[in-house]
């Protein structure tokens, strides 16, 4: 039953819950499932088989939990896993996010755009290839920032310290040229603010969360799976520490939640 069936959300940890929010923007009546794989956190640094493996766990519990769709709000997981997870549920509605080249693309002027993103997502195939289709005439700026991802999970989001971490990498690329910068990772947006002072007021920084929202309502609206109506509700699990992703989700959405354990056979 639509009432009962939920929309899986995952990511390694906490910055996923910036897709989550733009879903809940997007789709109000939606009962969401949002599972932080905590435990194995961060993914940009691990090997794609670990991710694919991470990934297909979490898959199979979606589906145990009669998941309609699942969005893997991780870049790294996406270019690691996104193809995998499709072929081994072919029947779900699967979605992934990936950094806003083709956007990035249109809006620079000095053709020159900056990625900020995790070590993984910018060595995957699955990236150049994006790369080489939308944005073949520009010249493509990337910045690892794993720092950034530990920010966000330690819930350091301002302060002197995070600031420097920010400033360094963003003050870089654009003195390389950059005069779009796209947020390469669902962490990086809650440091937002950061990095905009960094940038300057004019510079574009570009996200997936809205798009991602828009694209999943679309896939469920064309399969009869949307709920039209009832009250939305927010599921958040983890594989770490309960009581950790209760209070940083807390703190990232900007109201109270509770959090429980993913059963032990996919953690």
């Amino acid at each position: 039953m639509l009432s009962e069936s939920p929309i899986g959300v995952y990511d390694s940890g906490v910055g996923g819950l910036s897709v989550l929010r733009a879903i809940r923007d997007a789709l109000p009546h939606e009962r969401l499932l949002y599972v932080a794989d905590s435990a194995h956190v961060p993914y940009g640094e691990k090997s794609q088989d670990f991710v694919e493996r991470r990934a297909c766990a979490i898959a199979d519990y979606f589906v145990s939990r009669q998941a309609r769709a699942m969005v893997v709000a991780c870049n790294t997981a996406t270019a690691a896993a996104i193809a995998l997870l499709r072929r081994r549920h072919p029947g779900l509605v699967i979605i992934g996010v990936e950094p806003a080249i083709k956007p990035a693309a249109h809006l620079t002027h000095s053709g020159v755009v900056g990625v900020f993103a995790t070590t993984g997502t910018l060595a995957s195939p699955k990236f150049a290839a994006l790369v080489q289709r939308e944005a073949p005439e520009v010249r493509i700026l990337l910045r690892p920032c794993p720092q950034w991802v530990r920010l966000v999970e330690q819930g350091e989001l301002t302060g002197p310290d995070a600031e420097a971490a920010v400033r360094a990498p963003v003050t870089e690329l654009r003195q390389a040229g950059a005069d779009v910068l796209v947020l390469g990772c669902t962490h990086f947006p809650f440091l937002r603010d950061l990095i905009q002072a960094a940038a300057g007021p004019g510079v574009p920084l570009l996200e997936t969360g809205a798009p991602v929202a828009r694209w999943l309502r679309h896939q469920l609206q064309e399969r009869g799976l949307l709920r039209g109506e009832g009250a939305g509700a927010l599921l958040l699990e983890t594989t770490g520490a309960a009581d950790s992703l209760a209070a940083q989700a807390s703190r990232l959405l900007g109201q109270p939640l509770s959090a429980g354990t993913v059963p032990d056979a996919w953690r």
